[in-house]
C-alpha cells in the first residue's frame, strides 16, 4: 500500500472511530496526530464515558464498528472494570475513560507539545 493510500485509509478509520464514539455519545473527544512523534500509531483519540456501563458499551460498540467495518481485530484492554478502556485498531488507539480516571492520568498531557491544544470533536 502506497503511504498516500495509507494516509487515506488511516484518516476514514480515523472518522469512523469518531463518529461511533459521537454517535455514542462519548464526552470530550480529542484526537492527538502522533504522526513522526512515534510509531505506535498514527492518532490517538481520548475521550470520556459518564460511568463505567458507558465506557464499556462505547469500547464494545467501537471494536465491532471496526471489526466491521475494516475488517480489523482490535486489541482491547480494561473492558472488564470499565474504568479506562484502550481500544488499539493498529493505526488509532483509543482511549476511553470515566472522567475521574482521565483527570488522574491526564494522557493529552503527555502527547501534546508544550502550549498546544488537542483538537476536539
Amino acid at each position: 500500500m502506497s503511504a498516500a493510500t495509507e494516509t487515506a485509509t488511516n484518516d476514514q478509520l480515523l472518522a469512523t472511530i469518531l463518529k461511533s464514539l459521537n454517535d455514542d455519545k462519548a464526552e470530550e473527544i480529542v484526537q492527538i496526530d502522533l504522526r513522526g512523534k512515534t510509531e505506535i500509531g498514527d492518532f490517538m483519540v481520548i475521550c470520556s464515558g459518564r460511568s463505567t456501563r458507558q465506557v464499556s458499551a462505547i469500547s464494545e460498540k467501537l471494536a465491532q464498528t471496526v471489526k466491521d467495518t475494516y475488517g480489523i481485530v482490535s486489541k482491547t484492554e480494561g473492558k472488564d472494570t470499565g474504568d479506562w478502556v484502550l481500544i488499539d485498531t493498529g493505526d488509532v488507539i483509543v482511549h476511553v475513560f470515566r472522567p475521574e480516571v482521565r483527570e488522574f492520568y491526564q494522557l493529552e498531557k503527555m502527547w501534546q507539545p508544550v502550549g498546544a491544544e488537542a483538537t476536539a470533536h
